[in-house]
């Protein structure tokens, strides 16, 4: 189901780069990510990050919690609030990225133990962590945190 999900993403991704009649190239420099890294996103071989998405978003000038419903990370009724939370964080230009998941790491286990965490939140965010250069590899770049995972 995952991948239909993935796949839904995709076709979207790419209807509306051509909408704003973008190259994938044009699109992904713009996004901060690999061209490469993108055709996979658009084909629903890959399945990028809550961050990744939000970067799309903005080159696309779309709505992220769009993508987010697209990609099966947040369901349509459930938890804008905390898609909020996240995007505001993720848009903070005084933090690293270091500190960013760091910080939502520290909200997702306020939520988890108050009972407002379903599966898919913290699972984001540990793979939003282990995405962001030096947390996990010895110094990555900031252009494509999907390069690091391999």
């Amino acid at each position: 189901m995952a991948s239909l999900n993935v796949g839904n993403l995709g076709e979207y991704l790419r209807e509306q780069r051509r909408n704003a009649q973008l190259s994938l190239r044009q699109l992904a420099d713009a996004a901060g990510v690999s061209n490469p890294y993108l055709s996979q996103i658009e084909r629903g071989l890959r399945k990028p990050s809550a961050e990744v998405l939000q970067q799309v978003a903005k080159a696309l000038r779309i709505s992220a919690e769009t993508l987010y419903v697209r990609a099966g990370i947040l369901d349509a009724e459930r938890d804008r609030d905390d898609v909020e939370t996240r995007a505001v964080v993720l848009a903070d230009p005084t933090l690293t990225e270091q500190q960013k998941q760091v910080l939502l790491q520290i909200y997702e286990s306020f939520r988890k133990e108050n009972g407002f965490v379903g599966g898919d939140g913290a699972e984001d965010v540990q793979r939003g962590a282990d995405a962001v250069p030096g947390t996990r590899t010895a110094g990555g770049t900031d252009a494509d945190p999907q390069q690091t995972a391999g």
